[in-house]
């Protein structure tokens, strides 16, 4: 899929493995964070003489992160993002959400676009069939030129295979795949997705396993666009491309085949996404709040499943329970649905879309406390003080852990409603 796709972006019959080659993003998504979409701003202008975006169409900023602004600097930082926008022709949205989901729902995961930002967390377009990769300060090169040169990677297969147990999720499945491969068994390399389980799986979980896949090394990961996959993207897709599916004697690095059948759910001990274990060896350990977002995990089967453990319950006195859904599209559903009112009669602090509890800037520990969280890392001070730990878990542990107080299993909360 990979070499197919970025074949067309080079304007080549076909490319391999090592190609060096210039390809023309078809969407340049940036989020403006201070050090990147400033920087980039000025040197265009400064250093390379470019005063307007080429076809500012394929363009689109975020303002996701320092919402709201909590300094005047902060806010001084927005300003200026939207008057590059206004200037340029670019659309800023802002406060719709982390930019990562609302991209998917506004059309820019287009089956077959070639999609390239500064965070790496783009992957998670990949599960519309998209290759969306993470450049950092490459991603200048977009917007002073209508290309960007890059090298083909090699790309990795891995088949998902078994059926999946009650209150297991895709976070369980793609940090099981860390603990199986290795967190630098792809490093450098697109990974393709397939399997019945990824067959099976809802396009929300199929986002939160692809936006992981930096954690793997790998560039990106993409799965091959289903029937369900079209139909949703069928009246958002911004580009009138064909959908790209790998051939059937496609040559890969090397394919890899995990059977999940017998996971359960896992937990990701601090102080590295590579410390996958099994949560049972840890149900017990006493935690102080828990966090439900990020663009990994803040989707309406997140909010759904921790509703269902929450419903009729409460959160133990003193624990602090934040629920931030990934998008205004999520949390509005999530009311329709009743979910919002689940959570907040049951303790919740439920939050508008925001990257702030994910990055940092809303730092909620303090030393010697521990949090369990569907963030998508769990570094010492992530969330708060260095002295403070980060349990990362699916949706449906949080819930129950914030019931307990302690790290605990969901299924016992889930059996009830199956």
């Amino acid at each position: 899929m990979t070499e197919k796709i970025l074949a067309r972006a080079a304007g080549r019959d076909h490319v391999r493995p090592g190609d060096e080659v210039e390809a023309r993003p078809d969407f340049v998504i940036s989020y403006d964070f201070p050090g990147y979409t400033d920087v980039f701003f000025r040197e265009a202008r400064e250093e390379f003489g470019v005063d307007r975006v080429s076809k500012p169409e394929r363009f689109v900023l975020f303002i996701d992160h320092m919402v709201p602004a909590a300094s005047p600097k902060e806010e001084e930082l927005h300003r200026g993002t939207r008057a590059w926008g206004a200037a340029q022709g670019v659309p800023v949205h802002e406060r719709k959400g982390i930019g990562h989901q609302v991209s998917a729902e506004l059309g820019y995961a287009t089956p077959g676009a070639f999609v390239v930002h500064f965070d790496g967390h783009v992957s998670q377009l990949g599960a519309f069939g998209v290759y969306a990769f993470g450049a950092r300060k490459g991603v200048l090169e977009a917007y002073v030129s209508e290309t960007m040169a890059l090298r083909v990677p090699p790309t990795v297969k891995i088949v998902v295979t078994g059926t999946l147990q009650p209150g297991v999720m895709a976070r369980d499945v793609f940090h099981h795949l860390v603990r199986v491969m290795g967190p630098s068994s792809c490093a450098f390399k697109a990974v393709e997705l397939a399997g019945p389980v990824i067959d099976a799986m809802s396009l929300e979980g199929r986002q939160t396993i692809c936006g992981q896949a930096m954690f793997l090394g790998a560039s990106t990961m993409l799965i091959a666009p289903d029937a369900r996959t079209l139909e949703w993207t069928r009246d958002r897709a911004k580009l009138d491309l064909e959908p790209v599916h790998p051939d059937p004697d496609a040559v890969y690095e090397r394919v890899v085949t995990v059977d999940v059948s017998a996971l359960e759910p896992i937990v990701v001990v601090p102080p590295s996404p590579a410390n996958t274990r099994d949560l049972k060896d840890h149900v017990g350990l006493e935690v102080h709040t828990g966090y439900l977002g990020s663009c990994a995990s803040g989707r309406l089967e997140d909010l759904r499943v921790a509703a269902e453990v929450l419903r009729g319950r409460q959160v133990k006195p003193g624990f602090q329970l934040n629920v931030v859904p990934t998008s205004q599209a999520i949390m509005a559903q999530a009311a329709r649905e009743g979910l919002i009112e689940t959570l907040v009669e049951a303790g919740a602090f439920v939050s508008s879309p925001t990257c702030d509890y994910c990055y940092g800037r809303i730092a909620t520990m303090a030393d010697g406390q521990r949090a369990v969280s569907t963030g998508t890392l769990n570094t010492p001070g992530r969330m708060g003080s260095v002295d403070s730990e980060i349990y990362i878990c699916n949706a449906a542990v949080v819930a129950a852990s914030a019931i307990e107080g302690r790290i605990a299993d969901p299924r016992p909360y889930l059996a009830g409603a199956r």
